[in-house]
């Protein structure tokens, strides 16, 4: 079981950046998954969940209105789209896949994680 983030970048304040996250070595489509973010000396926190359908998502409310989550599971693939970024956004972006139906916001409920991919956002 493989998650590859790719996509980050460095970009202004009020830029874009789309990251992707690629699955391989299971049915991805049966997971729950889901985009966390840790800044320097910060803990872990959740940023958004999609559902293995694709028709639910959830947002952490730092993000809402400004993200937004999607998947292809055609492709085994899911997208954060990131819009009107801030300097806070800046930090490591992990995917993660869940067996748990619920979105979880609890990294503790991801069993499948990816290796990440720095964004920082620039003022």
């Amino acid at each position: 079981v493989q998650l590859q983030a790719s996509g980050g970048g460095l970009v202004q304040a009020g830029g874009s950046l789309r990251l992707s996250c690629a699955a391989s070595g299971f049915g991805s489509a049966y997971y729950t998954m889901g985009w966390f973010r840790q800044a320097p000396g910060k803990e872990r926190e959740f940023v958004a969940a999609i559902s293995w359908s694709g028709a639910g998502t959830r947002y952490a409310d730092s993000v809402k209105g400004r993200f937004t989550i999607s998947r292809d599971n055609a492709k085994n693939m899911m997208y954060l789209q990131m819009d009107s970024l801030r300097p806070e956004d800046t930090a490591v972006y992990y995917c993660a896949a869940s067996h748990v139906a619920t979105m979880s916001l609890s990294n503790y409920d991801y069993a499948y994680w990816g290796q990440g991919t720095l964004v920082t956002v620039s003022s």
